[in-house]
């Protein structure tokens, strides 16, 4: 007699178990080295496929055999198979992806430099601003220190009010300066005291000459160099205190540059330049190389966005208002939508009052 249609389903599938192996096998030669990666990924795709062929059948069996009791614990035979089936797939791409997905560039230190530490710094925080007393003392720097390479054209003097300087500082300090004003009666600009409006001047007047006395390089403006560089923050931290006092052995050094690990290259051509006691602050804080670097690296971090206290600000009047309004858009929907949701509908089929015969 012949067999019947399902015993025919389980020995068709019951062959295509017992080539499970052999794909295997195929994957373990690939991930071996005796085959290519795109061997590996049609073995692993075929077993996937495999696992899913099986998973089904077993459903497929599991629903047609079951009776009675049987009948009511199919589904969860079908969950857990489709479950088996799906994490094996998954598990084979992710094997697959582990071996040659990620890409690994053999990037020496000298080549990006090292990876700057992460520094808890206040400001980042989300309750947490600018501390003032820091700032002022990070402009002191800046001043006395970076002003004479580096500009900060894009920071004006009346920002620095209210928050580093008073009203009168600013206007002292930006009188110190001179401007190009209004023409006179022969034509000629007139040049005038600075004002609030008017910018920091740079260092140089032109890029020319800012390489000349600079044996070629041309400094950054620093109104957003903690924006443009990786690492914001603890990579000009890291770039300012990590200068060793010599070269370590076998570095090589060109002419005319400074050693330092966090530049890509560790060649630069800025040296050193904080020191222990190199800036007197006006508050009495000890002026130490890491003091003046973190102070200095705030001030930047508030000059590339002087905004940062206002837009925290914002931000949790945001958060309060639109939570407060959620919570009262829940309340009226609910309270909309109570007597939909309450009601009962009670249905009584009219009665039939014909005779059957």
């Amino acid at each position: 007699l012949p067999r019947p249609l399902y015993l025919r389903n389980d020995l068709r599938h019951e062959r295509t178990n017992h080539q499970l192996p052999h794909h295997f096998v195929r994957g373990c030669l690939c991930s071996c080295g005796y085959g290519s990666p795109i061997m590996l990924a049609r073995s692993c795709l075929r077993s996937a496929r495999t696992f899913t062929n099986g998973a089904v059948t077993i459903s497929k069996r599991a629903a047609s055999t079951s009776s009675g009791a049987g009948a009511e614990a199919s589904p969860s035979r079908l969950n857990l198979a489709a479950i088996t089936s799906t994490s094996l797939a998954l598990g084979s791409m992710a094997w697959y992806y582990h071996l040659y997905g990620p890409s690994a560039n053999a990037a020496a230190p000298a080549e990006e430099g090292l990876h700057p530490t992460s520094y808890p710094w206040v400001h980042e925080q989300w309750f947490k601003t600018f501390d003032h007393q820091a700032l002022r003392r990070g402009f002191q720097v800046y001043r006395e220190v970076c002003a004479s390479c580096h500009s900060l054209s894009r920071v004006p003097y009346r920002t620095l009010v209210g928050t580093i300087l008073t009203v009168d500082e600013a206007k002292a300090m930006a009188e110190e300066n001179e401007y190009p004003g209004e023409p006179n009666e022969q034509g000629d600009i007139e040049m005038r005291p600075g004002k609030l409006s008017d910018y920091i001047p740079d260092p140089y007047k032109n890029e020319e000459a800012a390489r000349f006395a600079n044996n070629g390089a041309l400094p950054p403006d620093l109104s957003l160099i903690i924006k443009a560089r990786h690492g914001g923050c603890n990579y000009i931290f890291s770039l300012l205190t990590g200068y060793p006092e010599e070269p370590p052995a076998g570095a090589v050094v060109a002419p005319g540059m400074n050693f330092n690990p966090y530049f890509p290259g560790t060649g630069i051509a800025m040296a050193r330049v904080l020191y222990d006691g190199l800036v007197e602050y006006e508050d009495g804080t000890p002026a130490s190389t890491s003091q003046m670097a973190k102070d200095v690296v705030e001030f930047l971090n508030w000059a590339a966005e002087p905004e940062m206290d206002d837009r925290k600000r914002m931000g949790m009047k945001v958060l309060v208002v639109s939570a407060s309004l959620w919570a009262l858009s829940v309340w009226v929907k609910k309270y909309k939508w109570a007597w939909l949701k309450s009601r009962k509908i009670a249905y009584e089929p009219p009665k039939d009052t014909k005779v059957r015969h």
